[in-house]
């Protein structure tokens, strides 16, 4: 059992978590270990926001560039691989905004095998139907689960009820707790919705003129387009509807900026569920210290 804690910096996208786990880490001793599922993306640097290696500032960075962009997204492999990082450094630091593998990280979270025969028939009904007869199908088996999933997500719909007819399970059974396999300091930035909502449309436009498009363009020849997860990414599929000529660039742009708004709301919500987060707010001319302060503060520390 691990006794030092797991420092997790969490939040919304664009409040600062990149920088301050840099900061937490060389004060530390201590070594990042990436929870954006985007960042995981070999070549998906522009508008994920990847730290540069100058930005990286001597911190060893781990699970960046993991996967090609045609591979679907796995959560369960990003646990194995998160679990054997942090069972190997002394001072992990988790940083991203992706709940759900911050929580396969730390905490119990099991993942059901898959049947490819129900997963494919599942996925021929979403794209006949749509997600709404599926959402409605899982309330009735699983009001839990329905409750939890938005009922647009079609590909989380289509994985509860295959978990379901798979296993004879009810999906909210295999959903996350707050059961830790470490122990952990997770720290919050918090960050007031308007500042958030200009940080957002700034960070935007500034991937727009760093590359975005040429980084989209490129990818495109790689397989963008054909991957389940990563041609889903925000900001990439609006690129790809601009160069595909369905959008204008002011149309993406825009777009861009709107949908990750959504976006950093459903994170927030997420992580304000979770009591064991400890919100500090992200401009604090003392953020460091307060940071260090909590994880000074835990018991295992």
């Amino acid at each position: 059992m691990r006794q030092q804690p797991v420092i997790a910096v969490v939040g919304p996208t664009a409040a600062g978590k990149s920088d301050l786990a840099v900061d937490l880490a060389l004060r530390l001793g201590g070594e990042c270990v990436n929870a954006d599922s985007m960042q995981l993306y070999r070549g998906m640097d522009v508008g994920t926001a990847k730290l540069t290696p100058e930005e990286q500032r001597g911190v060893p960075h781990h699970l960046l560039d993991i996967w090609d962009v045609t591979v679907t997204a796995s959560v369960a492999e990003y646990q194995r691989m998160a679990r054997a990082v942090i069972d190997a450094v002394e001072v992990p630091v988790l940083v991203g905004g992706s709940g759900l593998y911050v929580r396969a990280a730390i905490d119990e979270l099991e993942f059901p095998g898959t049947d490819p025969e129900i997963r494919a028939r599942l996925e021929g009904e979403l794209a006949e139907r749509g997600p709404a007869p599926l959402h409605e199908r899982l309330r009735g088996l699983d009001a839990a689960a329905a409750e939890a999933i938005l009922p647009s997500n079609g590909r989380r719909i289509v994985r509860a009820l295959e978990v379901i007819e798979h296993t004879g399970r009810p999906f909210s059974a295999t959903m996350p707790s707050y059961d830790a396999v470490y122990p952990s300091v997770q720290i919050g930035l918090d960050v007031p919705r308007p500042e958030l909502d200009a940080r957002i449309e700034a960070r935007v436009g500034r991937m727009w003129r760093a590359g975005l498009v040429d980084e989209v363009r490129r990818l495109l020849g790689q397989g963008l387009a054909e991957g389940r997860t990563a041609g889903r990414a925000l900001g990439y599929a609006q690129v790809i509807r601009y160069l595909a000529g369905e959008w204008s660039e002011e149309q993406a742009i825009e777009e861009t900026v709107r949908s990750t708004r959504r976006f950093a709301r459903r994170q927030e919500s997420w992580f304000r569920r979770d009591p064991r987060v400890r919100w500090v707010p992200y401009d604090a001319p003392d953020l460091v210290e307060r940071s260090l302060a909590l994880i000074s503060a835990h018991p295992s520390a």
